[in-house]
């Protein structure tokens, strides 16, 4: 059976590092960034040196051309986070973000799977987890900063280019994918016994394994239309967490994600020494 071909946009970058060792199995990957090494300074095979950035998409248009489907993970970070470089250096990404969706478009990619983040409704989160909101939704789009906000208008260009009302009618499927923490140490750089902070860590945890599976799903699976018939979609990126603030329902009705692990099972011993630190456990 021939192998989907999948172009990955930040290939070098710490989400697309997780999930490279899945993907490589099953697809024939085009990595793209602006360096060939991870953060580590690790090569990464197969990686192209690419600038997304260049307005000019001739110039990588040739990567995307006969692609089933994208992976956009590519992000550019400043160093200075004053205001002004901040805000600007987010525009930035909106426009490097525009430069994929269009030139995946314009060589008439199916479908493209972007990693957001849970940031983009950060202004609720505080309200969650101090019980006074219900769990958060995908529809719930409202952040307190640059980074949130500028997600909430990079989900909205998937919106655009998946309503096809502005582009003849041909529309690009999308699938949004807010990650939360895919880390394994979160936990351990709390100060012991901030039973806040331990909530929010377990929350927004999502395993490799899991991630693998959203994001996997998220490119193959047949149909995303959602009730307006539109293809788009936008899933949190958690594990199956007892202490979760965010709601996994739609992307496990949608495209049949089933998260195999739970932070709590995951961290039991640190949820435990976090406990005996705060004097709620013998």
């Amino acid at each position: 059976m021939t192998k989907k071909r999948v172009v990955v946009t930040g290939a070098c970058g710490t989400i697309a590092g997780v999930l490279l060792p899945a993907l490589r199995e099953r697809y024939d990957l085009t990595l793209l960034d602006t360096r060939a090494t991870d953060r580590s300074g690790s090569a990464v095979q197969g990686a192209l040196i690419t600038d997304l950035m260049n307005k000019d998409r001739d110039s990588y248009r040739h990567h995307f051309a006969g692609a089933d489907a994208v992976l956009h993970c590519a992000y550019y970070r400043v160093a200075d986070q004053g205001d002004d470089a901040y805000f600007s250096s987010e525009l930035a990404n909106l426009q490097m973000t525009y430069n994929v969706y269009q030139v995946a478009w314009e060589e008439r990619v199916r479908r493209l799977v972007a990693a957001s983040t849970n940031h983009a409704a950060d202004f609720y989160e505080g309200y969650a987890l101090d019980g006074e909101t219900p769990m958060v939704t995908p529809d719930m789009n409202a952040s307190d900063n640059w980074y949130g906000w500028a997600k909430i208008a990079f989900e909205q260009i998937g919106q655009v280019y998946a309503s096809g009302v502005t582009h003849g009618g041909r529309p690009l499927e999308n699938v949004q994918i807010r990650i939360g923490g895919p880390r394994e140490t979160d936990l351990l750089d709390i100060t012991m016994g901030d039973l806040r902070r331990m909530r929010r860590a377990l929350a927004v945890y999502i395993s490799q394994r899991d991630m693998s599976q959203l994001f996997i799903k998220s490119i193959e699976t047949e149909d995303i239309r959602d009730q307006f018939a539109v293809p788009f979609q936008i899933f949190y990126g958690i594990s199956a967490n007892s202490h979760a603030i965010w709601s996994i329902a739609n992307a496990r009705r949608v495209i049949g994600y089933a998260p195999q692990d739970n932070s709590e099972e995951q961290f039991f011993n640190q949820i435990q020494a976090h406990m005996k630190s705060a004097g709620l456990s013998s």
